[in-house]
């Protein structure tokens, strides 16, 4: 077996934060013994969900067993996901600012039978998860997953946030995928003969709502959401996870 020395680009801060709940985790359940410590198994978690590493590369790196790698990272991923924040929450920080609205696809390894997580507009399969940012690009919210057949319009009705954003009256940003939204949320003018003032409008749209493509490319730079191979029950904690991560640096 060849080795070599690699690196994790993430800050101490994401180490100290989940090293921090794991160590907790393992006294609430009264933990006597692990292989691994809480620093060793928090690095194990972040670099499969930052660096994409399968279980055999973390298990062969660290000198432990493929099932004993899993579950180190099964239960990470379990401890972070459960201090996302909910919708109300991301409102509540929001306050009075406007919001971002958008959504991804995130690929999955599926065969061509699996209809539901065929995305028509991406080309392949996936999971729909949709984003809520502030107007300066900070992600705030990410959905519980959706098959990827799932329309952005849709998603965001099911996860309740059209009906948040009348509740509370805060205007969202988004893209012509919500164009049936209703007043909460403005999208830009469709068509391709435009009057001048249309024009001028989804020119000042799109400036405002291409701040919020930051997020996605948060969400991205952990290589795991590029392609998923994991059960599709699993990506709603995988995602959470990687938000919560991401909030422990910030």
């Amino acid at each position: 077996m060849l080795v070599y020395p690699s690196a994790i680009d993430l800050f101490t801060a994401h180490l100290r934060h989940l090293t921090r709940q794991l160590a907790g985790h393992r006294r609430e359940i009264g933990t006597r013994w692990r292989r691994l410590t809480a620093g060793r198994q928090a690095l194990i978690a972040l670099a499969h969900l930052r660096c994409g590493d399968t279980y055999a590369q973390l298990a062969a790196g660290f000198g432990i067993g493929i099932a004993t790698a899993y579950r180190y990272v099964k239960e990470a991923i379990e401890v972070q996901a459960v201090l996302a924040p909910t919708l109300d929450e991301a409102i509540s920080t929001a306050r009075k600012k406007a919001l971002i609205l958008d959504g991804t696809v995130l690929p999955i390894d599926r065969i061509a039978a699996d209809r539901p997580y065929y995305s028509g507009k991406k080309k392949h399969h996936g999971m729909n998860v949709q984003v809520v940012t502030d107007p300066f690009g900070r992600l705030l919210w990410a959905s519980p997953a959706l098959p990827g057949a799932t329309h952005d319009l849709t998603a965001a009705r099911e996860h309740g946030i059209i009906n948040a954003l009348a509740t509370t009256g805060l205007t969202a940003y988004a893209d012509k995928a919500y164009q049936d939204a209703g007043r909460p949320v403005r999208v830009p003018f469709r068509g391709r003969r435009l009057k001048r003032w249309q024009r001028r409008h989804n020119t000042t749209h799109s400036k405002i709502r291409c701040v919020g493509e930051q997020a996605m490319a948060v969400l991205k730079g952990w290589r795991l959401l590029r392609k998923l191979r994991c059960s599709t029950n699993r990506i709603t904690d995988v995602v959470k996870a990687v938000l919560v991560l991401h909030h422990a640096s910030t």
